[in-house]
């Protein structure tokens, strides 16, 4: 049940510049996930980040490409990541057992890759507070649709905590500004 650093993989989908405008608090999103990929670069947790029709919705929002460092941008058509031979193969080479899915949209794009990994026998964690849809009803949808299917549903401080799992390290020091 706890999110392992050593475990895990953060996802970030789809958060592209014709996209994001058109979120429910697409600031809140784009704080918290560019908190996650700091904390992932800290805590040793790989990251991939996707592209939707790069050529029609955009690249990825600066903030979060320039906060993603490295990682890499996988471009895609599926609305499911797994569904996509390069993502499917970059994921897995990863060796990683837990999923944390943060992204856009939460009903459409987010979910139907969380099905996937469930459906593939992987733990999936979306994180409720870096994922949005146009509307309130279709994030309370999906967040409640995953619940019901075996996804946990977590905020970016419970992630965070557990990758970093005890006060006093030199992760925990520089963290901890962040978060408050």
């Amino acid at each position: 049940m706890l999110i392992r650093a050593h475990d895990s993989a953060l996802i970030v989908i789809d958060m592209q510049e014709r996209l994001v405008p058109a979120m429910q608090a697409p600031a809140r999103t784009i704080r918290n996930t560019r908190l996650l990929l700091k904390a992932a670069a800290r805590t040793g947790v790989p990251a991939l980040l996707t592209e939707q029709y790069p050529q029609g919705l955009g690249q990825t929002v600066p903030e979060i490409r320039k906060a993603a460092g490295d990682n890499a941008i996988l471009p895609k058509m599926h609305f499911s990541c797994m569904e996509d031979q390069g993502f499917a193969g970059a994921f897995r080479s990863l060796g990683r057992r837990q999923a944390i899915l943060t992204g856009m949209e939460a009903h459409i794009c987010v979910v139907q890759t969380a099905a996937s990994l469930v459906e593939e026998g992987f733990d999936v964690f979306v994180v409720s507070d870096a994922t949005a849809s146009r509307t309130i009803e279709s994030e309370q949808a999906c967040l409640a649709r995953l619940s019901a299917g075996g996804v946990s549903v977590v905020t970016t401080e419970m992630v965070i905590f557990e990758w970093l799992g005890r006060a006093g390290s030199d992760a925990f020091r520089e963290m901890l500004p962040m978060i408050k």
